[in-house]
Order: C-alpha cells, then sequence, then structure tokens
C-alpha cells in the first residue's frame, strides 16, 4: 500500500536550494546522512494529464497566494505575478539556484486526504485490538508474562471447587 510520495528537486545548487526550503520555506526536514536533506511537505495530491515525454512537474499549494507573494518580495526573493487559470492562482518562485517553483492557491475541489500509513479499517482494528488487550492487562504493553499469566490478577479470585 502506498504510504506518501518522493518528490526529487534537480538544482545546480542543491545547498542554496536546502537553505531555501528550511529557512523560507519553513519545511521540517531531517539529514538522512551525509547532507542529504529530506523535507516533510502538507497532504499531496496527484494529477494526471495528457501530455508529451513523460515529465513531471512540482507545485507546492498554499492558502492565500498573493499573501505568498508578499513574504518572498519581502525577503527578497523573486515572484512573477499571479495568475487566475481557473483551477488555481499560480506564481512561479525563482529558486537560489535559478530553478522555478510553482505555487499556487487551489480553486479546484480537494480530495479528502488519507492518513500515512494503514488504511482506516485496518487502523481501526488495530485499535480496537489493542484497547481490548489493555482492558485484560495490568501491564503497559498489553501483555502479560508468563509469571503473571500464571498467577491470578488482583481483585479476582479463582474458583477453586
Amino acid at each position: 500500500m502506498i504510504i506518501g510520495a518522493h518528490v526529487m528537486v534537480q538544482s545546480t545548487n542543491d545547498e542554496a536550494d536546502k537553505v531555501f526550503f528550511r529557512d523560507v520555506l519553513g519545511m521540517p526536514n531531517v539529514d538522512a546522512g551525509g547532507g542529504f536533506m529530506l523535507f516533510g511537505v502538507p497532504p499531496t495530491e496527484i494529477a494526471v494529464h495528457q501530455g508529451e515525454g513523460g515529465a513531471h512537474e512540482l507545485f507546492l499549494m498554499c492558502d492565500d497566494v498573493d499573501e505568498f507573494i508578499a513574504d518572498m518580495r519581502r525577503r527578497d526573493i523573486y515572484c512573477s505575478l499571479a495568475q487566475n487559470r481557473g483551477w488555481g492562482i499560480i506564481t512561479h518562485v525563482t529558486l537560489p539556484s535559478g530553478g522555478r517553483l510553482s505555487v499556487y492557491q487551489p480553486l479546484h475541489e480537494r480530495p479528502q486526504m488519507p492518513s500515512a500509513g494503514r488504511s482506516g479499517k485496518r487502523r481501526k482494528a488495530k485499535a480496537k485490538a489493542h484497547k481490548s488487550a489493555a482492558r485484560k492487562s495490568p501491564t503497559r504493553s498489553g501483555k502479560r508474562t508468563a509469571k503473571r499469566a500464571a498467577t491470578p490478577r488482583r481483585g479476582r479470585s479463582r474458583k477453586t471447587r
């Protein structure tokens, strides 16, 4: 089952662009080793369009494109003028490397976002099983040790008749 997406941004100056994603856009991040930075992104959606050559594009979404453009300009970062395309209001940001990043305010309906990891049914079943085990067991992990399983729980006595 799909648990997420990994997007790769090709850059001629990856160090400067990493700083941009970390410090300017404020994306949470982790060093996966050797300076290879991974940035967390909010819920994502995929659109499939007819096209030539199989090229893929990255668009970041924001809730107010005018506010986003004003913030970038305060930071002296170039953004194109906002354009309403019907499906969204779009701008393009120039990265420190000179690359272009598209950012838009969606005007289209958005899909309900699945949670990462397990499907809802599996997650609910696991939570129910965990809750049931926790009620039966006095230990934090929900598992009784062999010794404790052989002895009665407090407040309960074994009938010996």
